[in-house]
């Protein structure tokens, strides 16, 4: 089945027209073409509303890719009133919710900017996220600085956009990929590329998750704890609307 991903193109569509493809043998909605995000990279997958012809409302609580990531499945919080394939529906977003993902998760490519090393993990919330580093010293890292030093990321209003490359570009480019433990998804011939600053002067990385258009949208945010998680894991606590 071919699935358009909407929100590779456009992370901030808040309701799109669809058409159902399946319903799987759990009670998950695969449509042709989808606003929803789907778990993956530690931003979690989008729930909202699936609204079929009729007017009913089936709320989705969850947004998971199938086995070999072909499939993105809607999942349904009932197995109530579900659609039946070939039946049009609109897919409406919990908005906020995801929107805070996405201000959340272009403060984390900020704090990546900042914080040279290698990532080992993270994981993205509505109201606080981390990242892993791969970091044997930290003791010159202050949260108070890293916070100082994100905001005025953040304040500078910096654009925020998406762009592909080849396989090819990337594997002779290793230097832009930050994760040790997950790397960007190469077999498909192309990778998208998230670069921050007019020129990508702030940042650049693989990645698939939905950001927003410009640093000044993601609000104060704060570093609130630095945490040690192994012998050179330093694990970095973001929230937003804090002071450190």
């Amino acid at each position: 089945m071919t699935i358009e991903p909407l929100f590779l193109s456009d992370g901030f569509l808040k309701s799109t027209t669809a058409s159902v493809l399946a319903v799987n043998d759990r009670g998950g909605i695969i449509v042709d073409r989808t606003n929803f995000y789907a778990t993956s990279g530690g931003q979690p997958g989008d729930t909202g509303t699936l609204c079929r012809a009729d007017g009913t409302a089936v709320e989705i609580g969850a947004t998971i890719y199938g086995a070999d990531k072909s499939e993105i499945i809607h999942v349904p919080t009932l197995q109530d009133n579900l659609p039946e394939a070939g039946e049009p529906v609109e897919l409406r977003l919990d908005w906020d919710r995801r929107h805070n993902h996405m201000r959340m998760h272009t403060a984390l490519h900020l704090l990546c900017s900042i914080v040279p090393f290698p990532v080992t993990g993270g994981s993205i919330g509505e109201a606080e996220s981390r990242l892993d580093f791969d970091i044997e010293d930290a003791g010159a890292i202050d949260k108070e600085a890293l916070t100082q030093q994100l905001n005025a990321l953040v304040a500078a209003g910096h654009p925020v956009a998406s762009r592909w490359i080849s396989d090819a570009e990337l594997a002779a480019n290793p230097d832009m990929v930050r994760t040790m433990s997950v790397k960007p998804p190469m077999g498909s011939g192309r990778v998208r590329l998230i670069g921050i600053g007019a020129e990508e002067e702030i940042d650049l990385q693989p990645c698939g998750g939905t950001h927003v258009a410009n640093t000044s949208e993601i609000g104060s945010v704060a570093v609130t704890k630095i945490e040690k998680k192994g012998r050179q894991n330093r694990r970095i606590r973001v929230r937003f609307g804090e002071t450190a």
